[in-house]
């Protein structure tokens, strides 16, 4: 768990960071890449990325297997990370993902593709945009990972087309 909320702290750091740097103009978003960033399934995310997540436009980020929508990049993804074990996070399933929720950095909340590898996150502003649509909007590109593992208890599943 320490090595969770290690990850979550950097992760949120990360983010404010780059909100913090962020003006109205769609400048480059400063992001770091994961590990794992060089892993060959991240291309095939990277270059499925959508031009809208949650109604927020794509920006450009600095970093490979990397992705961020909206003006102060309310909602970024991050392709490479190492997969969570077993946890006892909520999850739900999207659209054919099981995705887990970390909300101990509220307002950031850190859903992950669980199960996938390499590991795929998404940290999203839940005071800028709901995380549901962010994942309803990046299922798709996460189903191009190879699921390892999924949730044993599914809190929610959802569908939609």
């Amino acid at each position: 768990m320490k090595r969770s909320a290690s990850r979550i702290l950097r992760a949120v750091s990360a983010v404010a960071a780059a909100s913090a740097l962020l003006t109205s103009c769609a400048s480059t978003v400063p992001m770091e890449p994961s590990a794992n960033a060089n892993d060959p399934a991240c291309a095939g995310v990277t270059v499925r990325l959508p031009d809208q997540v949650a109604g927020l436009d794509k920006r450009t980020t600095n970093a490979q297997a990397t992705g961020a929508w909206g003006e102060t990049a309310a909602v970024q993804l991050v392709c490479g990370v190492e997969p969570s074990g077993p946890t006892t996070d909520q999850c739900v399933a999207v659209n054919g993902v099981d995705w887990i929720i970390d909300d101990s950095a509220a307002p950031i909340y850190r859903f992950e593709a669980y199960g996938r590898e390499p590991g795929l996150a998404v940290f999203v502003d839940s005071e800028v945009v709901s995380g549901t649509d962010a994942v309803l909007d990046l299922s798709a590109v996460a189903r191009q990972l190879p699921q390892t593992r999924k949730c044993t208890a599914v809190s929610d599943t959802l569908e939609l087309q």
